[in-house]
């Protein structure tokens, strides 16, 4: 295929999910059983994303527009291996390979198992050719590249595993929110967006809140009220009960809302249904901080009057775009230089 053509075919795709189909509500049901964080109103929220911010014909152009894409003469095979925080969460990576006109080599997260598959069969009825740039495997090997997404620890066998050949090897990374206390309750409430959507558990949701000395936390638990439904999802609720009962029996200070627990800790990644936060005296001093930690943030939430570094909008966290890349690094860059 080419260029042009797998870029209709990709653009043809985001069509067809702003519509409506059975079979992916179906496809979604099942998923939801197979993995009970993936409600269906998470999963409808991943996939309009998909659909809006990735698949748009405009936007797919003045991206791909950045890059010389030249017309592999011998495609390179590229293993994924994806990861299952959140539904569809490797799709930005899949779009890329096939893209830049290589082979993805798929290697998927048994929590997010029938999604992708699905909008891959979807994509070949719209295009038959676009069968020969997917695989789905369990194991990968004859690989030209690897992108791969873990944790910490998975990234060391990543690195071992695949370290000889080109790679993207991706950690634990987290979303950092900067309060100046002149925030309008509007901000905060958008705020509780980035912290609650997906259950938290994305590397963009807000897991850690810099505030200046003295703030005031209850106005801000207050506004968060309005996401008190999360604890209603059994799951959730069962790490809120824990880790409010660890709170308890440590004697460790904490605030408590509706769903989410504040614990004082210089950590930037907190437990599912807690939030982190930390004072701060200096914004020139936070600004040196979290600039030392860049390798443990995925992007700072935050006014842009408040601090001197690149920030993202209150409630715009989980909303990224063709060009927010996992962990700054250029994907399409990296795939074109094969």
């Amino acid at each position: 295929m080419h260029f042009q053509e797998r870029i209709n075919a990709l653009t043809a795709l985001g069509e067809h999910l702003l519509g409506e189909d059975e079979y992916l509500r179906a496809v979604m049901h099942r998923t939801y059983h197979n993995n009970l964080w993936f409600t269906l109103a998470n999963q409808e929220q991943a996939v309009q994303a998909i659909a809006q911010e990735f698949l748009d014909a405009n936007k797919l152009q003045n991206w791909l527009s950045q890059y010389e894409i030249p017309e592999p003469a011998a495609p390179k095979t590229v293993g994924l291996v994806m990861a299952g925080n959140l539904p569809l969460v490797g799709f930005h990576d899949v779009m890329c390979v096939f893209a830049a006109g290589h082979k993805a080599k798929i290697k998927l997260s048994e929590k997010d198992a029938y999604l992708l598959p699905y909008l891959l069969k979807v994509l070949e009825k719209i295009d038959l050719r676009t069968a020969d740039y997917f695989e789905i495997a369990d194991r990968l090997h004859d690989l030209d590249a690897t992108i791969a997404t873990g944790s910490n620890n998975t990234a060391r066998y990543f690195e071992a595993y695949f370290g000889k050949k080109p790679h993207i090897i991706r950690k634990n990374r987290n979303a950092a929110a900067v309060l100046s206390g002149t925030e309008t309750d509007a901000e905060l409430l958008a705020l509780g967006s980035d912290i609650f959507s997906y259950f938290g558990m994305g590397c963009r949701n807000v897991s850690k809140l810099y505030a200046p000395r003295g703030y005031d936390f209850i106005p801000l638990l207050e506004l968060l009220t309005e996401y008190r439904e999360v604890v209603l999802h059994d799951k959730y609720k069962n790490n809120f009960d824990y880790n409010l009962a660890l709170c308890m029996l440590s004697r460790e200070p904490y605030l408590m809302g509706n769903g989410i627990v504040l614990i004082e800790n210089t950590a930037i990644a907190s437990p599912v249904s807690c939030l982190y936060y930390e004072f701060y005296d200096s914004i020139t001093d936070l600004e040196a901080e979290l600039s030392n930690r860049s390798a443990e943030i995925q992007c700072i939430v935050a006014n842009a009057a408040t601090i001197a570094l690149p920030v993202v909008p209150f409630g715009k966290a989980q909303q990224p775009g063709l060009e927010d890349y996992a962990d700054g690094v250029d994907t399409m860059a990296f795939l074109v230089k094969l």
